[in-house]
């Protein structure tokens, strides 16, 4: 028996590590695929409701009221370090390292904000439920009244009237 070396096995190999769906598919329904998913991700990003920029923002957690001032200090102590990273992984180790009697203070800061924060999105609600019944009252009324409305203020309704009874006019002088 004969052992394939080369491209063969390669290509065999291939074959191996590929999911099953993709052997099954053949070359164009495979592009199809590809094609069809990035359309329903595109539809998924439309359908994604638009951010309000008066919301207000949610409030830190205690880390990162602590990565506040951390963020300063260790600047000072290490002005050659520019790397976000390198700022975040040592806040994190001192954030380990440090006692719950060291992390209460940031943590009453934190709590603080949470409640100014829940203040701000009662008034932010309140706000946007008065908005929204705002828009109610005008979607109760029917389409037809919009309509009717429309034509009385442009006087088209009239015309369209005259129209009509002209033309039944003519078709019982006809008979």
């Amino acid at each position: 028996m004969k052992t394939t070396k080369g491209k063969g096995a390669a290509k065999a190999s291939r074959e191996a590590l590929k999911p099953a769906d993709d052997r099954k598919v053949g070359k164009r329904k495979a592009a199809a695929a590809v094609a069809d998913r990035s359309s329903k991700q595109k539809a998924k990003r439309e359908k994604k409701a638009k951010k309000d920029p008066n919301k207000p923002k949610r409030p830190p957690s205690a880390f990162f009221v602590f990565l506040e001032e951390f963020r300063k200090t260790f600047k000072k102590e290490n002005p050659h370090v520019t790397a976000v990273s390198a700022v975040g992984k040592a806040g994190g180790e001192k954030w380990k390292s440090m006692s719950p009697a060291e992390k209460a203070p940031y943590e009453a800061k934190a709590a603080k904000k949470k409640d100014d924060y829940g203040k701000l999105m009662n008034a932010y609600n309140k706000k946007q439920e008065s908005a929204a019944d705002a828009d109610d009252e005008e979607s109760d009324r029917s389409k037809s009244e919009v309509n009717d409305e429309d034509d009385e203020a442009t006087g088209e309704e009239g015309e369209e009237e005259e129209e009509e009874d002209e033309a039944e006019e003519e078709e019982d002088d006809d008979d």
